[in-house]
């Protein structure tokens, strides 16, 4: 029996490499029991997105209150909203039933450049979402965005930027550097009042990258009730998400940006 069960709650992904898809082979990877709210459903592929369909704020209250009233959920993923009026219903839910480990990973553009977040919402999500989320997992853009400033260049920067959204209320930050030019790929994370911490791993080359911060952010979730911290949590997470990386190219799942192999461990 599963000790843990994680909730995602996000846009679906018919590819099958982000999203909730993708959030919940993540799970099962790490060994714990998926659940899912939908937030939006989408027309995509390895290629790009070609249509959002939001679903309304007040079926996706349904959808949380109806799950958490029955289940106990002991962490969850947030990734895509789409609208200020759905930010504002998962941010009453996370109130409304307790819910704590909220890794909140701030979809606001996709791979493709397609807007996944709409920027009349980027306010509720900055001032009503994140100063209730226990981790904030934005990429270097997502970051930008958030903060109102031009995107970090550099390592110096990272830390300034990760030191600034602390300041918007979240427990903890992990700002990805993936989109340095650099050998490597580093991370800045920052938890509460302590130091920063740099997290560098290999940069994997490979065109098959679609959903990658998708997965990165669920399994984050998923190892949160198993780690004795916030860091082990994030350090398991990359490891995994690394080794899924290096054997994306095994899926052929279309002809444009593949999806990371979740399932590296088994097949």
């Amino acid at each position: 029996m599963s000790a843990f069960n994680v909730m995602s709650v996000a846009g679906s992904d018919p590819s099958g490499g982000a999203g909730i898809q993708a959030d919940l082979k993540a799970f099962s990877a790490h060994g714990v029991f998926g659940m899912s709210v939908i937030t939006a459903l989408t027309a995509q592929s390895t290629r790009g997105v070609a249509d959002v369909h939001g679903v309304p704020a007040s079926f996706v209250t349904r959808q949380l209150d109806t799950l958490l009233d029955d289940a106990t959920v002991h962490a969850v993923k947030v990734g895509m909203l789409g609208t200020a009026e759905v930010t504002e219903a998962v941010a009453g839910a996370i109130d409304h039933h307790g819910l704590t480990d909220v890794v909140v990973d701030p979809v606001m553009v996709a791979k493709s450049g397609d807007r996944l977040l709409e920027e009349s919402a980027t306010e509720a999500l900055r001032t009503v979402l994140l100063p209730r989320a226990g981790l904030i997992t934005p990429n270097l853009p997502e970051a930008a965005d958030l903060l109102g400033v031009e995107e970090a260049a550099d390592l110096a920067g990272m830390h300034e930027q990760a030191a600034e959204l602390l300041k918007l209320g979240p427990q903890a930050v992990l700002l990805k550097g993936g989109h340095l030019d650099s050998e490597d790929s580093t991370d800045v994370l920052v938890v509460g009042g302590g130091p920063a911490v740099e997290l560098t791993g290999p940069r994997v080359r490979t065109h098959n990258t679609h959903g990658t911060g998708c997965t990165l952010s669920s399994s984050i979730a998923a190892l949160l009730p198993q780690s004795p911290d916030t860091a082990a949590a994030v350090r398991g997470a990359k490891d995994y998400l690394t080794a899924a990386l290096r054997r994306a190219d095994d899926i052929d799942a279309g002809g444009g940006q593949g999806p990371v192999h979740h399932f590296h461990s088994w097949w």
